[in-house]
């Protein structure tokens, strides 16, 4: 059993700065990708960031220059700083990984249960 348990959401005031965290858990052989999604209300769930074993990052045109992902691979644990925060970055945020939990099981996608971030004045 994988779980992926993500904190650091919250209300902050438009400019401002939050840094989320989210740790993997359980039956882990090997972790591939990790990554950011998030879920604005009345929109369709979207990528924010991720992150490859070796390094390689991929972000949403909407984030670049703002958000900065990084992982810990030791701890199985993925961050997302996020800076100069706008109303429109708020959301639920989920963390994803794909995760081989076994040598003799396929990797799938787990998703955490996500934290709220709210941008407002």
């Amino acid at each position: 059993q994988v779980q992926l348990v993500e904190s650091g959401g919250g209300l902050v005031q438009p400019g401002g700065s939050l840094r989320l965290s989210c740790a993997a858990s359980g039956s882990i052989f090997i972790t591939f990708r990790m990554g950011w999604y998030r879920q604005a209300p009345g929109k369709q769930r979207e990528l924010v960031a991720d992150m490859a074993t070796g390094g390689s990052t991929n972000y949403a045109d909407s984030v670049k220059g703002r958000f900065t992902i990084s992982r810990d691979n030791a701890k199985n644990t993925v961050y997302l700083q996020m800076n100069s925060l706008k109303p429109e970055d708020t959301a639920v945020y989920y963390c994803n990984a794909f995760i081989q939990p076994t040598p003799t099981t396929y990797g799938m996608d787990y998703w955490g249960k996500g934290t709220l971030v709210t941008v407002s004045s």
